[in-house]
Parts: C-alpha cells; structure tokens; sequence
C-alpha cells in the first residue's frame, strides 16, 4: 500500500512517494485477507527516459504474476529507448512525443500486455487496483509540464486522463489518501455518510454539501509561482504527513519506508532530489 503524490506548479512537477510495500495473505477458506508483512523498500517513483524529463510514480498493486511494478517499469523504459519503431511500437521519439502518448504507451505494456492475462481468472472483485502518474514536459517546446493518470480499478483500465489543465497548479495524490483528504480538502472520506446517516441530510444536497465544506476547511498548499524547491519541500512534508499518520493509526503500518522524491522541470529535466539505494555509491556510482 501507497501513498503517491505529484506537486504542480508554473516551474515543474514534484513527483513523491513512499517505500512499504505490503504482503497479502489468509488461511485457506478465509473470507478476507490481512497483512502478512510490510517491507519498507520497494521503488514507485521512476525516470521513464533517461535524458527526457518524463517520470511516473505508481500505487496499488505491487507486482503482475512473478514481476514486481519496478522491473516491469524499467522493462517499459528499456522499450522507449530501444523497442520497436512504429505506430504500434513503444520507442519515443525524443524530438516529438507527448505525456499522453508516454502515459497511452504504459498502459499498454503494463495492462493490456501484462495484467490482464495475469488475472484473468480472477473475479472483477478480486482483480488488485494499480495506479500510475505519469508526469512531466512533451515536446518541441512545452511550456508547462503535464500529468495523466493511468488507473486499474476491478480489472478495467480506461485510456489515460489530464489530471489538470497544463497551465494549472495543484497537488493530486493516491493510495492510502486519508491523512491528506483531511488536510488539504477539509473532510475525510467518511464525511459523506456521516452527513446522510448520523445527521439526516438528504442525499440529494451531499454534493453541495461537501463543496462547502470544502470551500471553508479546505487548504490551498500548492502555489502556482512558488519556487520548484519549495515545491519539493511541500511534497515531501506530504508524504511525511501520510508515512506518520499509518505509523500512529491503529492496525498495519502499510505507508512508510524512505520517501523518494523526483524534481522535473523544463530547462533541469527529471533530477533525483531523494532516493535510496541498497549498494554502496562508491561501488557503483554511475548506477541511476
């Protein structure tokens, strides 16, 4: 389990996430399944492209079959760089492409070629969720970075959406999403049946409802002119904020491990601002 956010604003796109990645599991004849283990170093934030200022993050799911999501992704990167050319084929043209092609071609590999014939034999229940943003800068010449969503729900996956207009500034996150719903939107997701079932409010004004609520508790974290490195200084107070608020909850300890963090603008490119690794650097210091 996840938290995987992005930070928008005018001079780029904070891309962050968490390490814990969550083992599933009951005995035979179980009607639900509990936490086996929680391991606190898997990798969900990616350069997609090395030299292009394109990266992901992912949430959900934290393998296909015997594959974990990184060495898939980095199976996806392999295939940009170097995969077959054409329509139908995965290379990106580094002098023309834009997010929604990168984001339309990861879908493909990962759902169309990978989960769907994994689960196949899953009830749509019983299908895991799967999520990515893809974000960053298309070209020739884009003036504001982009993000789109590519999400798996029940075992269905639609075609990538915009998270937001280009010229748009916001924070959009997913996963374990609680700690953040309170602080950034004003409620948490309960609020909705509270309203209906503790206070009799009809169903028909809960949407008006929350948008009020919204609009007076709400809060606007994510500036459009901020600096990038403040930016990167709110992305990573985010994903702290989620990381604590799992550690101090009742139950499994599911966000947590180092937060890694990706910076990409227009003129820098994808930079690492925070990343772990499992080697010595002085061994290995051209590994990215």
């Amino acid at each position: 389990m996840t938290i995987a956010l992005s930070v928008k604003i005018n001079d780029g796109v904070v891309l962050a996430t968490d390490s814990a990645s969550t083992v599933m599991g009951g005995a035979p004849g179980a009607q639900a399944l509990g936490v086996i283990n929680v391991y606190d170093n898997a990798n969900k934030t990616f350069n997609l492209l090395k030299g292009c200022p394109i990266g992901a993050v992912t949430w959900g799911a934290g393998g296909i079959g015997n594959a974990s999501i990184s060495s898939l992704v980095k199976d996806f990167r392999n295939l940009l760089k170097e995969g077959p050319e054409g329509p139908n084929g995965y290379r990106l043209n580094r002098d023309e492409y834009t997010i929604e092609e990168v984001a339309t071609k990861l879908r493909r590999f990962i759902y169309e070629e990978n989960y769907v014939g994994a689960f196949a034999n899953l009830p749509p229940e019983q299908k895991p969720p799967l999520g990515f943003i893809v974000a960053g800068y298309g070209r020739p010449n884009a003036r504001h970075a982009e993000e789109y969503g590519v999400e798996i729900d029940q075992g269905n996956c639609g075609p990538p959406n915009a998270l937001r207009r280009s010229e748009e500034s916001g924070i959009f996150w997913a996963g374990m999403g609680e700690s953040l719903n309170r602080l950034i939107l004003g409620y948490g997701a309960a609020l909705p049946n509270v309203l209906q079932q503790n206070l009799g409010v009809p169903v028909n004004q809960i949407t008006a409802a929350m948008q009020v609520i919204q609009q007076a508790l709400g809060a606007q974290l994510a500036i459009s002119a901020m600096p990038l490195k403040d930016a990167i200084d709110l992305a990573e107070f985010l994903a702290d904020v989620a990381i604590k608020f799992s550690k101090f909850s009742p139950g499994a300890n599911v966000v947590g491990g180092p937060i890694e963090i990706a910076a990409i603008s227009k003129h820098e490119g994808f930079k690492w601002v925070k990343r772990k690794f499992y080697f010595d650097r002085n061994l290995t210091p051209d590994e990215t």
